[in-house]
């Protein structure tokens, strides 16, 4: 299972916010690039960046910071965060992102969804935001009649290689992921998951590692000392038989 630490961008700073509420903003790194170092030194070979400012109003104001990003590491980098249109998707692949993750689009538009994985392949991914099981969008600030669950299969149907799930009621509280809900896509859905949301845990990442969950995201955790991200990185590589 490949472990994606987590950078979340506002106002060109690396935070963290609770339950997705912007509201409530932790500021971890005035400076996102500073970070980087820990990710390198602790064996770390992923990234999940996630633009809030672009989630939430389509904004392109931490470009610049995640164009830093990319060209001061090595990592698979994958970027979400107000990502709604083909050119801003070229924009960051042409960049070097290896992975770009669509949310609200890809709710609200499912023939550009459709061309853009007949196009882009494996390179497009789909974040599914999970509040009580309902689909979210717009960063997180409206809620959609949309069965999370049936989402995902309906996604996993028209070929999109990954989907992060994220259940908001456990994001950034530092209570524990929803193992559950991972355990049930597992059931119907061919599509490579990517967990996230609230992991705290060592025993969450055996225990996703062990249900063959492709990816687990980590933000609050690490950076709260709570999990270590050398440790978690070894935890969820595949056992010797």
């Amino acid at each position: 299972m490949k472990i994606f630490p987590a950078i979340d961008l506002k106002d060109g700073k690396a935070v963290r916010l609770t339950q997705g509420d912007y509201s409530k903003v932790e500021v971890f790194f005035e400076n996102p690039l500073e970070v980087l170092d820990y990710f390198n030194s602790n064996n770390s070979e992923n990234l999940h960046i996630v633009d809030l400012d672009g989630a939430k109003d389509g904004s392109t104001q931490n470009y610049e910071t995640i164009k830093s990003i990319v060209e001061n590491s090595n990592f698979f980098v994958q970027v979400g965060g107000g990502i709604r249109d083909e050119e801003r998707i070229k924009k960051y692949l042409d960049l070097g992102v290896n992975r770009v993750i669509l949310g609200t689009i890809a709710v609200q538009n499912e023939a550009f969804l459709i061309d853009m994985i007949a196009k882009y392949g494996d390179k497009i991914a789909v974040g599914v935001d999970a509040k009580n099981q309902k689909v979210a969008i717009s960063g997180w600030e409206e809620v959609v009649e949309l069965d999370s669950l049936d989402f995902c299969k309906r996604l996993s149907d028209i070929g999109v290689k990954t989907i992060i799930y994220t259940d908001i009621s456990k994001d950034g509280m530092m209570t524990g992921t929803n193992l559950e809900v991972y355990k049930k896509l597992k059931e119907f859905v061919k599509s490579d998951i990517i967990a996230s949301g609230g992991i705290t845990y060592k025993e969450e990442i055996v225990e996703l590692a062990k249900e063959n969950t492709y990816g687990a995201i980590v933000g609050k955790a690490i950076y709260s000392n709570l999990l270590n991200l050398k440790e978690i990185i070894e935890l969820a590589k595949p056992k010797e038989a």
